[in-house]
């Protein structure tokens, strides 16, 4: 299909161009080119609003050039309008959000004006802003794969979520109590009140005794029906001793570890975890199901995703605070976000994000006039 001549041909991007540290690794380049040229089913989007993730570091980290196809623009959730419908279901001037799937052809990824695909879907209640629907869709995403179809939760369950104050954990507190369970989740103590506010029935501080020697000690009346390790722990006792807290009919799903380094103790814990991942039961192993989550482009679960926001109100966080206005009513979910940044300050709102203080999602404006 021709492109459109009132988009530009080129914009700006920051791009990842070797491994390494964001701040080695991006650089801003004013002549990224717009991907006017269109496939069947994908559509333009002009860009308000970004959101980072976990994820996106650690790739720029560990993955070398040749598996990474270096240069790309960083990072894959957004928000924003359709500047090009493409014949799709979609019009011109469409509200959206969505993500570009890690899948997709890195070169198609774009600022400022932004190829999506036709999986993206529109934003429509008015108490969600461009920010808080940029760091909707990865996170909510994987927690609601990771709960609902991985583990398979039901009602009147108990889930275990550790990272409750993470963007993914967040989420995951939500959707379990829209479900119906009850749910035990984790933080530091500063966090607490947040992991509250988001759902959490009961609250554990992880930074007074490591979880497993906390929760052996401390065991369950009722043992958890679902663990979900929404940090991605490279330490694998949490599952490898967990026999002791996760039923028998249990499943430990988490959202993979990653290393921080390639240092011989991180190596280590990774050589761990893989070994808790594949070493059976009958060989000493703990007999209870395991599981890593990796986020599909499931359009039916965004759109569910997005009928559970539109069921409530917003909940705000103010920049670098647990400040919390507006309690949801049970069932729906709330965007959480941590902080908000200038397209230029992307460095650094990537420091906020390597901090592993973040308190939800990490976001920067795009266009600078939108909320």
């Amino acid at each position: 299909m021709a492109g459109n001549p009132g988009i530009p041909d080129v914009q700006r991007a920051w791009t990842v161009i070797q491994r390494g540290t964001p701040a080695t690794a991006l650089t801003l380049k004013d002549d990224w080119p717009v991907p006017k040229q269109l496939k069947e089913g994908e559509v333009l989007v002009k860009v308000q609003a970004a959101a980072l993730n976990p994820i996106g570091w650690k790739v720029m980290r560990f993955l070398p050039n040749l598996f990474a196809k270096r240069p790309h623009p960083a990072e894959h959730d957004l928000s924003g309008f359709i500047v090009d419908a493409n014949g799709t279901a979609f019009h011109n001037g469409d509200n959206i959000f969505g993500w570009i799937p890690t899948g997709k052809d890195a070169r198609r990824r774009a600022r400022g004006v932004c190829s999506s695909t036709r999986r993206s879907h529109r934003h429509s209640s008015p108490n969600v802003t461009p920010v808080q629907a940029a760091g909707i869709t990865l996170c909510a995403m994987t927690a609601y794969q990771a709960l609902i179809h991985t583990a398979k939760l039901e009602s009147e369950q108990i889930v275990f979520v550790n990272g409750g104050s993470t963007a993914v954990g967040a989420f995951a507190i939500q959707l379990a109590k829209a479900k119906g369970a009850k749910v035990i989740a984790t933080a530091s103590g500063k966090n607490e009140a947040f992991v509250r506010k988001m759902g959490a029935d009961e609250f554990i501080d992880y930074t007074k005794a490591p979880l497993h020697e906390y929760l052996t000690q401390n065991v369950p009346s009722t043992k958890y029906h679902v663990i979900f390790d929404a940090v991605g722990l490279i330490n694998p006792s949490l599952y490898t001793q967990s026999a002791k807290y996760l039923a028998p009919s249990g499943i430990f799903v988490t959202t993979g570890p990653i290393p921080k380094d390639f240092s011989g103790s991180e190596m280590w814990k990774t050589l761990r975890t893989v070994g808790a991942w594949i070493i059976p039961s009958w060989l000493g192993n703990v007999n209870r199901r395991y599981s890593m989550i990796l986020v599909q482009n499931n359009a039916e679960d965004l759109k569910e995703i997005q009928d559970l926001f539109a069921k409530g109100k917003i909940v705000r966080i103010s920049s670098c605070t647990n400040s919390v206005t507006k309690q949801n009513s049970l069932g729906s979910l709330k965007p959480v976000v941590d902080s908000v940044f200038e397209f230029e300050d992307t460095l650094k709102a990537y420091d906020r994000i390597l901090s592993t203080r973040a308190v939800g999602k990490v976001v920067i404006k795009v266009d600078p006039t939108v909320d």
